[in-house]
């Protein structure tokens, strides 16, 4: 009775050794992913193989700001990693936990406040990973640049975005990002300002872009850009609309005289004056319809002349100043068939006559 007892217990025991190895793979990721994936490369430049079979994938969103256009020379920059699932960002239910694996190759120093879940990486001091499952995927740290010019530095930032379940499965994403920071003095700027430009760069489907932080000289100078630009058109406005009221006023003043001093356009013969006013009426229908249908057309309209404007995949000259330009051609042509019609029932002179 007691051999039997006692072979139960050694064989409960052996379970629950044999349970706690398949678990150490787990609880060890937990705490940060391991510095080399089950292949033998390395994690943050080849990612998880135990996640999603072994794939990145973009519902994993990874991104990294306060990243610097160009370090200066043992600077210190401020970064803010953020691991999350797309579809969790745009309101859905998905994963909710996260973790990552930065690494910059020993170029730099990475610091954090003690508040922050991060460690330095197993077998990998010069990298550092997530010290627990965060809830939020939110991390700050510090990364200090090299005392003296080592040429461009590459970072690799691996993140998984997990659902928590305890076990690497298929409902876990991963994805990867690297990028480079130039080093000083290969950005030539006018005030030196490339150095203190940071920027957001991110992979997933949340945002594919590299953005540009910008500072508040260069806020200024865009407000300053805007506001050149919009004195520009609002000067162009009115210098085109003072232009056609100087001719509308000019036109409207002559028949005035004209009726005044009973003096009109010269008489102009029937075969000569039908073929002009079919010419002229012609001219105001064709301009007349080509704005309306610029008007209509569904793409952006812009102001002043030349500016080219994009409209989802389509891109159209068409401006204010061109459909300004066809109304007034139709209106001028119109304008035209009516001193035709004037001239045609004008009373011949003698000279018209000989």
């Amino acid at each position: 009775m007691g051999d039997m007892m006692r072979s139960t217990v050694d064989k409960a025991a052996i379970c629950l050794v044999l349970l706690g190895l398949l678990a150490l793979p787990v609880m060890a990721m937990s705490g940060g992913p391991p510095v080399e994936n089950n292949n033998g490369d390395p994690t943050v430049k080849y990612g998880c193989t135990c996640h999603n079979n072994g794939a990145p994938s973009d519902r994993s969103v990874v991104m990294i700001t306060g990243v610097p256009v160009m370090y200066g020379l043992d600077e210190t920059y401020q970064y803010t990693i953020t691991v999350a699932d797309s579809l969790t960002l745009s309101g859905g239910s998905g994963n909710t936990k996260a973790g990552f694996l930065l690494s910059s190759e020993g170029m730099g120093v990475f610091t954090w406040a003690n508040d922050q879940d991060i460690r330095e990486a197993d077998d990998a001091l010069d990298d550092i990973s997530q010290s627990g499952i965060d809830s939020d995927g939110i991390w700050f740290l510090n990364w200090t640049a090299p005392a003296e010019d080592v040429g461009g530095v590459s970072f690799w930032l691996a993140g998984n975005s997990v659902d928590g379940s305890g076990v690497p499965d298929e409902n876990d994403y991963w994805n990867l990002l690297s990028f480079t920071v130039s080093p000083p003095g290969s950005i030539v700027s006018g005030d030196d300002a490339a150095t203190l430009e940071t920027r957001t760069i991110s992979v997933g489907d949340y945002d594919t872009l590299f953005l540009i932080e910008e500072s508040d000289a260069q806020k200024e100078a865009d407000r300053q850009a805007a506001l050149s630009l919009r004195i520009f058109e609002q000067g162009n406005l009115l210098y085109w609309t003072s232009l056609v009221a100087l001719i509308v006023g000019a036109v409207v003043q002559k028949e005035i005289l004209e009726r005044r001093y009973d003096d009109g356009p010269e008489f102009l013969a029937n075969e000569l004056a039908y073929p002009q006013a079919i010419r002229r009426g012609l001219l105001c229908i064709a301009a007349f319809a080509i704005g309306v249908r610029w008007m209509a057309s569904d793409v952006s309209i812009a102001f002043p002349p030349a500016t080219i404007v994009e409209e989802g995949t389509r891109t159209s000259d068409i401006t204010g100043f061109a459909i300004g330009c066809a109304f007034f051609i139709s209106v001028w042509a119109a304008y035209g068939v009516y001193r035709t019609v004037l001239a045609a029932r004008t009373e011949p002179q003698v000279k018209d006559i000989l």
